[in-house]
């Protein structure tokens, strides 16, 4: 899927995951590593690569401070639904009150919690000065970061591009199954996780069902 959405595609994934609110359940980790690791094998330049998934990080988190500063305690008296839960904005408050501006760069590595840390720092009214220099730091690390790191260990295996699918499917299991163990572990979110896929799957029959 990568090399068909590009560049483009994988900023607007880093973006939204960084900063939009329905961006929590994209797979940033993964998708970074494995970007990397492709790019080992000339499918992606490991430069382009880089600047792109570093300027998506950072501008992400600046779009969700401003979108916290401007909406503010709204969001806390918002009704849950499948794509937002007051429960996971909770979390990220709490987070915060622990780290304070260290929880711009430590959630850079945490799913969830990272797509709503910049949103409470813009509610928390963090000085923007403040906010832009540990959301470049912490973006450097996180997005380049991991870039590299995928890379790395795609130039350190011999012959890899034989090993290629198996790899790549072995990286994105081991990222999404936080995010997945997070919404199965609570009954109330597993059971709208699986009346959200029997919807999408019963669309999906119908549709070809009309053709």
């Amino acid at each position: 899927m990568l090399p068909a959405i590009g560049y483009a595609g994988i900023f607007f994934i880093v973006f939204a995951e960084s900063g939009l609110l329905i961006g929590f359940f994209l797979p940033g980790d993964s998708l970074l590593f494995t970007a990397g690791f492709l790019a080992s094998q000339n499918i992606f330049s490991i430069k382009v690569l880089a600047l792109i998934c570093f300027a998506g990080a950072v501008l992400g988190d600046s779009v969700g401070y401003e979108f916290g500063k401007k909406v503010g305690r709204k969001l806390f008296k918002r009704k849950d639904s499948f794509l937002f839960k007051k429960e996971n904005l909770e979390k990220a408050e709490k987070f915060y009150e622990k780290h304070g501006k260290k929880t711009i760069v430590l959630a850079r590595f945490i799913p969830v919690i990272r797509t709503f840390a910049p949103i409470i720092a813009g509610i928390g009214d963090m000085q923007y000065k403040t906010f832009i220099s540990y959301n470049v730091f912490g973006g450097f690390f996180w997005a380049v970061g991991l870039c590299l790191a995928g890379f790395l260990l795609g130039n350190s295996i011999p012959n890899v591009d034989k090993y290629l699918l198996p790899i790549v499917l072995v990286i994105i299991i081991v990222s999404v199954s936080p995010g997945f163990y997070h919404i199965l572990k609570n009954r109330n979110q597993r059971e709208e996780f699986i009346a959200f896929a029997k919807n999408i799957v019963r669309k999906i029959y119908v549709n070809l069902g009309s053709r």
